[in-house]
């Protein structure tokens, strides 16, 4: 199967600066004359935050791919950006009371401590362990002094996001802005480390929106159907041996045995997603149409600031593969809100995360997409989405994000396209973020086969190395061999959570990922809707989504009083005795041959977690375990 659309898209992470009137930049460069003047004068002293210098790091590593080590490099031949060129900031703050919350965090899920059980709604979490109005004011401040515009504070005070300039985050975090070409694409770079004044030191986590070359991508791979209107439902062909066939998202709880497990009608559902999502919701009625499902009730948050440009439509397949196989593994949930972003920067789609926890109506958060885990620890992206997800757990909330697409080359990369999994040197292995977050659920993926339409077994997901080919939608291709394989092996900056501990391999202290795993496999992948036609999708995106719609029956069966399940998961999934809950992923590896990457085994492994579940014996044994997920 050939890729049509792929994960380095450009349109949906491409970058343009933005307009800004001839009277903003005016005024941006007054505050900053005035700023870089107090600077001057200013003898405090001044701290590095989370965020670190990316322009060297984009340096080494194009110099470490370049064919001749002797040519200049596009961005060692960075220039500084204009000081008027504006910028929006993201401002991480840190959360407050901390040992504490991570205590709350553990004691939640603990029979006998006083608070088993209790979740927290926003209000609770912003009064124990938020940033204070105080430190916000200081922020604010700093930011204001430094001449920038339109500051804005998110509900839980984790977030301050501001407009401003090259000069005023110069002024502001004493860092300078360089841009160059990179993948075809205008891209600028922090060239320091982002600091603040030492009285901000323990209120400022990170600085988000230094850098717009490293982005989210979306974990999918999609085929259009060779004619318009050819079969809108995955056929089932009857057969002696199991086979790997495509399948509508309808199928899959029959596959997944739901059983007499309700559907997920009493749970709303979060989708992060970007761009222009009308047309999404479009082809979700085509499908419940067809599929003789209920209308789904949606709704569109958009999370990013005023005047935004929600117009991409570059991941329509993206949206539609979330929706129509959440709704279709789910039966129906009773709302879904997308929470859009607009456009795949970091900083943005953090901040589409913090909307959908500020908000707390979401049970569960669908994430098909993510980042080189390095590339987000070193823009401080990782440290702010991990606060996000800490209050995710504290209110009840599971976000379900898949692993990604590359198998173990997440930050191996094409020179061309950008596209990741480009096996340059086969035994480094990294990881996907935010799957590697020890506070979501980390979906790895697998290829299903089934006998007749039954579930008959999964392997790894790995469909070896093929060329990248087209890769934006100016026809640009690229000739390079990139691996398609599920995502899985250990952070190497977070470390193991307490849950983990005694069941990932012997050894490894940072922590494991997958947790689970489904079907992502271009083979065996889902039939959607997509603009009136039908095309089949793999890929850990279809993974994530297959996950959710399970999460949200087993909410909807619950009275929606699950919380976080992963310490359950740990808990009770190496039990022999519980062995049906789970359909174990013994075959396969991960990495770019079966001398590399992450070998599938007995129980939990760094390729395909535990495995599948099955649905109505897990729902079972919920109903029937008092503490499981409580």
């Amino acid at each position: 199967m050939k890729s049509r659309i792929k994960a380095a898209k450009v349109p949906a992470g491409s970058f343009t600066f933005p307009q800004a009137s001839a009277l903003s930049i005016a005024l941006s460069l007054v505050f900053a004359s005035l700023s870089v003047h107090a600077a001057v004068a200013d003898n405090s002293t001044w701290v590095t935050t989370k965020t670190q210098a990316f322009l060297p790091q984009v340096q080494a590593n194009q110099k470490s791919v370049a064919a001749d080590a002797s040519v200049v490099t596009a961005a060692e031949s960075a220039v500084q950006l204009a000081q008027g060129e504006p910028v929006h900031v993201t401002l991480s703050l840190n959360l407050r009371n901390e040992a504490k919350l991570d205590q709350f965090l553990q004691d939640l899920h603990t029979p006998g401590s006083a608070a088993y059980g209790k979740f927290l709604t926003p209000a609770q979490f912003n009064e124990k362990f938020a940033p204070t109005e105080k430190d916000v004011a200081a922020v604010v401040a700093h930011l204001s002094k430094s001449g920038f515009i339109n500051i804005s504070v998110s509900p839980n005070r984790q977030l301050v996001s501001a407009d401003g300039t090259a000069a005023t985050v110069q002024a502001g975090f004493r860092t300078g802005l360089k841009r160059f070409q990179q993948d075809g694409r205008n891209v600028f770079a922090n060239t320091d480390a982002a600091q603040v004044p030492a009285s901000l030191s323990n209120i400022v986590g990170s600085v988000l929106g230094l850098q717009n070359v490293a982005l989210a991508q979306t974990h999918h791979r999609f085929v259009l159907d060779a004619a318009p209107g050819s079969a809108l439902q995955a056929k089932v062909t009857p057969a002696a041996t199991p086979v790997a066939t495509p399948h509508s998202p309808a199928q899959f709880p029959a596959i997944y045995n739901a059983g007499s497990t309700p559907t997920a009608s009493n749970t709303t559902v979060g989708i992060i997603s970007e761009g222009d999502i009308s047309p999404t919701i479009t082809d979700l009625k085509a499908f419940t149409t067809a599929k003789g499902l209920a209308t789904v009730s949606t709704s569109v948050v958009q999370t990013g600031p005023a005047g935004s440009d929600y117009s991409d439509t570059s991941g329509q397949v993206e949206w539609n593969l979330d929706s129509q196989t959440i709704t279709g593994t789910s039966g129906g949930v009773k709302k879904l809100i997308f929470y859009a972003s607009p456009d795949m920067q970091f900083s943005s789609i953090t901040a589409s995360y913090n909307k959908a926890v500020t908000d707390n109506v979401a049970k569960v958060i669908n994430v098909s997409l993510g980042g080189c885990e390095s590339d987000t620890h070193s823009t401080g992206t990782q440290a702010a989405d991990d606060n996000v997800f800490k209050q995710a757990v504290a209110q009840g909330q599971t976000f379900s994000i898949s692993t990604g697409d590359a198998g173990t080359y997440n930050c191996q990369t094409s020179s061309i396209s950008g596209a990741p999994g480009v096996p340059k040197n086969k035994s480094t292995y990294d990881v996907s973020e935010p799957a590697s977050s020890p506070y979501v659920i980390a979906v790895g993926g697998t290829t299903l086969y089934t006998n007749a339409g039954a579930y008959s077994s999964e392997t790894v997901w790995n469909e070896g190395l093929s060329a990248i080919g087209v890769y934006d939608d100016q026809g640009d291709s690229d000739p390079t061999k990139r691996l398609w394989a599920t995502g899985g092996g250990f952070s190497k900056y977070e470390a193991a959570p307490s849950y983990q501990k005694g069941v990932i391999t012997a050894g490894k202290t940072t922590r494991g990922l997958p947790d689970i795993a489904f079907d992502a496999a271009s083979a065996s992948g889902a039939t959607i809707y997509y603009n009136g036609q039908t095309g089949t999708v793999g890929g850990t995106s279809l993974a994530a989504p297959i996950f959710t719609g399970v999460w949200a029956r087993l909410q909807s069966a619950n009275a929606n009083g699950l919380g976080f399940p992963a310490a359950s998961f740990y808990k009770y999934f190496p039990l022999a005795a519980n062995a049906s809950l789970l359909h174990d992923v013994t075959s396969g590896t991960n990495g770019a041959s079966s001398s590399y990457g992450y070998k599938a085994a007995k129980g939990w492994d760094a390729a395909t977690g535990f495995g599948s579940l099955n649905i109505s014996n897990l729902n079972t044994f919920v109903k029937n375990t008092s503490d499981f997920a409580r």
